[in-house]
Formats: C-alpha cells, structure tokens, sequence
C-alpha cells in the first residue's frame, strides 16, 4: 500500500510541473495532521518547495539555461490562495497598472483586493502579497478585464492619466467585446465609463 505521501506526490505529479497545491486540497487522503506532515517531508526531500504558509508547488525545472527551479510569479500564488480560501481577488495598486502594460514596475510586495479574510502571506525573501478585504460588490464584475481595468485607472486618477496611458489602455479595450465590458457599467465609474466607449468609437 502506498503511503499518504506517496499518493500524494503521484496524484500531483500527474497535473504537470508549476501546479500549485495546498493540504486542504488532499483533505481525503488522510486526517489533516497526517496530510500536513505528508506535504512537510515531501518539501523537506524537495520533491515539492514551499512558497507560502499552507502554499506549495510541484516546481518547473530550467534544464535548459540552467536556472534550475523555478518558482511561481506572484498571480499564480494569488490565485492559488484565493482557490483555497474560495475567495475572489484583483489586484490593485501598482501591480495592476504593471499587469495592464501602464507601467514597468514590479513592486517586492503586491495588493489584492479580496471578499475573504485581510492578511499579508510572506513569500521567499522579501516578497510578500498583501490581501486587503472589501465588500463583496466590489468584486462583483462579470468581466476580469473590466474590474483590473477599472481599478487600475482608479490607482491612476481622472487627473493623471496621460495621453500616451490613455492610448494603450484603449487599445487594450478594443481587442475585449464591448457587450462583455457593458455588464459592468454598473460598477464603473462614470469617467472610466466614458474612456472605454470612446475607445469604440
């Protein structure tokens, strides 16, 4: 019979390389001390690293340069968490404008808004991910794009947004159905709102 950690390690291995798992995620294959200490040893031998409290991953490996493990970028963590807690998330701040291509850099520590529980999750060295709690119709877009879009231009402001950010960000409009966006005007500001119809037009 194969051991908890066995099956365990057999079961994530079959889901491919950079997946991203947690112990609730393996509840049934014993009590949760039994689990927890399974995914312990299976870090302590290196066959999974950890990347958060109750966060692990079955790592990519760079044979080709060289670069051995690899770990997760911080939106695969984010959403790995946000799984496990059965929590929604986006990000804000200046990892939003990054991941919008409005600016180039990637701060050590990033925002997420969440409907769960506020915390901040420390990762390998300085890096960390900070989840700040909100109300739940805030998060309620239909549309992922919308609600980044929407936050992040927030993070900006009406006043500061320069022409050369207000070109790309209607380009990245116009390759998203406008019907997919309009279900979440509701949601929108009124000045966000009017950038997106413009870009339409």
């Amino acid at each position: 019979m194969q051991s908890i950690e066995d099956r365990i390690i057999t079961s994530i291995s079959k889901r491919g390389r950079g997946t991203i798992v947690s112990p609730l995620d393996y509840a049934g294959y014993g009590d949760s001390k039994a689990v927890q200490k399974a995914f312990e040893r299976l870090a302590v031998s290196q066959k999974l690293i950890r990347v958060a409290r109750g966060i692990y991953c079955y790592p990519k490996i760079d044979k080709a340069l060289g670069l051995g493990v690899l770990y997760p970028t911080f939106e695969e963590i984010a959403a790995a968490i946000a799984r496990r807690d059965k929590a929604k998330i986006v990000p804000t701040g200046i990892y939003a404008l990054n991941k919008l291509g409005l600016s180039t850099q990637l701060p050590m520590n990033v925002v997420y808004l969440t409907d769960g529980s506020s915390r901040k999750v420390k990762l390998d060295g300085e890096r960390g991910i900070q989840f700040k709690h909100t109300a739940k119709k805030n998060l309620a877009f239909q549309n992922d794009f919308a609600m980044l879009l929407t936050f992040a231009l927030r993070e900006i402001g009406e006043n500061n947004l320069t022409a050369e950010q207000l070109a790309h960000v209607q380009e990245l409009i116009k390759s998203v159905p406008i019907e997919t966006i309009k279900k979440d005007f509701a949601l929108i500001p009124a000045w966000i709102r009017k950038i997106i119809l413009a870009s339409y037009e």
